[in-house]
């Protein structure tokens, strides 16, 4: 414990460029490190990056097929010995709240890899997870790890404007993902909780590039804007409504939908204000789940919302997808369409919710027969529910 409390201490003491160099200086001292790697999941989760002084880069692991990836996948430590032995090779996964960051890859001598020292060293990786999020406020560095390829300038506003894209909480999980992953420009998504309630939406404001992404930024601004004013979702989608006409007179627009979720009973209440979509998985059985359609944020003046109510039971997994998803054409110009997309559910059903909008983004690329142009949003919620307390 007494090695676990020094390394926690220079890490959470280290400069925001520096984490890097604090874990491995304290790996080193207090638990005999060999080497140290940090690799950060590039936006695409395809490939984990090493952190390393730019200009000067590693090369990239693949998520599939590599021990790194395999820890990824599972966010389980992962050791493998290293040949000639002596020697062990720890992968350790960089987690905050369920958002996979990457790995820390620690080499130790076969000695020091104790069960003890395995859980000191898989707690280390989440603090340091925990530092990069804080970092990132003050330091590109972890940013600049992330990419694969350079960012369009609408991905990247696209992705400074999510939350992250996985969150656990003990009522439910959340996974998200956006494609083309460096050249998104319309679709977004947002959570927020609170003791009580969980808010989720689901955004895909019209138009391509910058011009879209400007347009999604300001809907998901005023939607938060009213959500942190403590109103109702449909009051929430109405004042987004008018800040949206006020800059546009109706000549754009944003699709919506937004659901906000009571932690403690399931009760769901929604608006849907556009194309987005919602299936729900129950036991075996996958279906749409339709709501009465209402306006896209800004097409009107002063248009009026009203929220609709559904319930959610544990166990359930709902699946938010954006029309990109479900009216993608293959190159013979067949639609992606419900029956694919329920195919693709039921494939991902054993995964956890943060791997599977990646798993149907991967299916959706397969029908395509190459990486989605056009944007394309999966965003998966599995609902475990309170317990109810005697």
């Amino acid at each position: 414990m007494k090695n676990f409390l020094a390394a926690e201490h220079a890490v959470r003491t280290a400069a925001p460029f520096e984490l890097l160099d604090a874990v491995r200086a304290t790996l080193v001292e207090h638990y005999d490190a060999l080497s140290v790697e940090l690799l950060m999941a590039d936006y695409g989760l395809t490939v984990l990056q090493p952190v390393t002084e730019l200009p000067h880069t590693s090369e990239p692991l693949s998520v599939n097929g590599t021990p790194a990836g395999r820890a990824f996948a599972s966010q389980d430590p992962l050791s493998h010995a290293v040949s000639g032995g002596g020697a062990v090779d720890l992968f350790l996964p960089v987690t905050v709240r369920g958002d996979r960051l990457g790995i820390l890859t620690v080499r130790v001598p076969e000695e020091r890899c104790t069960p003890e020292e395995v859980a000191e060293l898989t707690a280390l990786a989440e603090i340091l997870g925990r530092e990069i999020v804080v970092a990132d406020r003050d330091t590109d560095v972890y940013l600049q790890a992330r990419r694969a390829s350079r960012l369009t300038l609408a991905a990247e506003m696209q992705w400074q404007l999510l939350p992250g894209r996985a969150c656990t909480r003990t009522e439910y999980a959340i996974g998200a993902q956006l494609e083309p992953a460096y050249a998104i420009h319309g679709d977004n998504f947002d959570w927020a909780v609170t003791s009580e309630t969980l808010t989720l939406t689901i955004t895909n404001g019209m138009g391509e590039g910058i011009e879209a992404a400007l347009l999604t930024n300001l809907a998901v601004n005023a939607l938060r804007n009213a959500r942190r004013a403590g109103i109702g979702i449909a009051d929430q989608a109405a004042l987004a409504d008018q800040a949206l006409y006020a800059q546009h007179r109706g000549e754009e627009y944003v699709s919506t939908l937004l659901l906000s979720f009571e932690l403690e009973t399931g009760r769901v209440r929604a608006v849907d204000a556009g194309s987005p979509q919602l299936w729900r998985q129950r036991g075996m059985t996958v279906e749409h789940i339709p709501f009465e359609a209402q306006l896209p944020l800004g097409m009107f003046e002063e248009s009026q919302y009203v929220a609709q109510e559904f319930q959610v039971r544990p166990g359930d997994r709902l699946l938010f997808v954006s029309d990109g998803v479900y009216a993608a054409l293959s190159e013979t110009g067949e639609e992606y369409g419900e029956r694919m997309l329920a195919r693709a559910i039921q494939a991902a059903s054993l995964l956890p919710a943060s791997a599977v909008p990646r798993a149907i983004l991967q299916e959706l690329a397969d029908h395509l027969n190459a990486v989605a142009d056009d944007d394309a949003l999966v965003v998966c919620l599995d609902w475990f529910g309170r317990e109810t307390r005697a």
